[in-house]
């Protein structure tokens, strides 16, 4: 695995010459032209920055907006929602900064998860930059000219985010106003389906095989065919929860940009928390999400979503859903897991988790069977 010194180096003395230019001359913009995001998240967290994105460009209607994100999920914003330009980024690949480079010079920076990331922000030369205040160690903020503190009562990451900006929260979502990406052909199933993305990040997340069966039977019984997905290493999860391989299997054989396809074209998505539950919201796909160590309330749908036709399924309050950490900041409101295998043998949050409970969630989203063919 390539390493990140070389380009934190590169960061580093950029940072510091920027630094020295700007010493004493630095201020708020009053209307920014250039904007960056500037962060390495996950795909869920990124695709979680729509309402900041949205926001800005309410607030700053000429303004070039540019977005790094991970290289495998830059893709999906090829058509350019919101007029945001996403860079793709990787920390390890010095090809990336290099390209980041050229676009130097922004009025306003926003860094909305790890702080270490204004450091880049300064690096690129931007001028002023918004961060969330509490991040440890305390050195990756120091570049920051403005951090805000995390709201002090309970609500969605999103419409957290989209308050590092002033001003009102942006209008709710509209699956209209992101244009579906291009794509790669492949082949859809002609009947109305359903598709059971069983994967996670964290094997923590994932609900019991027999479950999914369960729920696949009972989808069949209503005329759905079943669409198994997950990412590349999880075709095992697959095979356990579809041992007879009766149906469709999608499993490690899209991209992002051809799932986005896929749950466009869908009846619904069931699917634990992960970034394909918040790809699920963005195609406007009916979406239940499972929730075992994280939060409902930190990661459902929010304000911006809040048309979205989405449940979030959990067992509310669970007792070892106890840790107050969000991006290494303590927040007292927050109700959250994020123990790994070596602290907590068995996901008994997912575990907790009925069949019964899932299918009424599914039943509010699909109250008939699916049109015969």
């Amino acid at each position: 695995m390539a390493s990140r010194l070389p380009s934190r180096m590169r960061v580093l003395a950029w940072a510091g010459w920027n630094a020295l230019k700007s010493a004493g001359r630095r201020a708020p913009p009053a209307s920014p032209q250039r904007i960056l995001i500037a962060h390495h998240l996950l795909l869920g967290d990124t695709l979680m920055l729509t309402p900041l994105v949205a926001k800005l460009r309410r607030q700053y209607p000429a303004a070039e907006i540019l977005m790094t994100a991970p290289k495998t999920v830059a893709p999906l914003y090829a058509s350019r929602p919101y007029g945001v330009t996403a860079i793709p980024f990787d920390p390890r690949d010095a090809d990336t900064l290099r390209t980041l480079r050229r676009h130097a010079g922004f009025d306003l920076a926003v860094v909305p998860g790890d702080n270490r990331y204004c450091w880049l922000a300064l690096a690129l030369d931007a001028r002023w930059i918004v961060a969330f205040a509490g991040d440890r160690p305390a050195y990756k903020s120091w570049p920051a000219d403005a951090l805000i503190p995390y709201p002090s009562t309970p609500g969605a990451w999103g419409d957290m985010v989209a308050d590092l900006i002033p001003g009102p929260r942006p209008a709710p979502y509209d699956p209209g106003d992101w244009a579906a990406p291009g794509h790669t052909s492949f082949k859809l199933p002609q009947q109305p389906y359903c598709v059971l993305h069983v994967g996670a990040s964290s094997a923590l997340k994932l609900w019991p095989a027999e479950r999914w069966r369960a729920l696949a039977d009972w989808l069949r019984a209503r005329d759905y065919g079943i669409v198994w997905s997950g990412g590349k290493g999880e075709e095992k999860l697959v095979t356990e929860a579809n041992p007879d391989q009766r149906d469709s299997i999608v499993a490690g054989q899209l991209d992002l940009a051809q799932l986005w396809h896929l749950l466009r074209n869908a009846s619904l998505l069931v699917c634990p928390d992960t970034g394909v539950a918040h790809l699920g919201r963005l195609t406007g796909t009916p979406t239940v999400a499972l929730f075992g160590p994280g939060s409902a309330r930190l990661y459902g749908a929010g304000e911006f979503w809040r048309n979205s036709s989405y449940r979030a399924v959990t067992v509310e309050p669970f007792p070892c859903r106890d840790q107050h950490l969000l991006f290494k900041r303590e927040i007292p409101w927050v109700r959250r897991c994020a123990r790994g295998t070596d602290k907590c043998a068995a996901p008994r949050c997912m575990e907790a988790i009925e069949i019964g409970a899932v299918t009424e969630a599914v039943a509010q989203l699909l109250p008939t069977a699916a049109p015969r063919p």
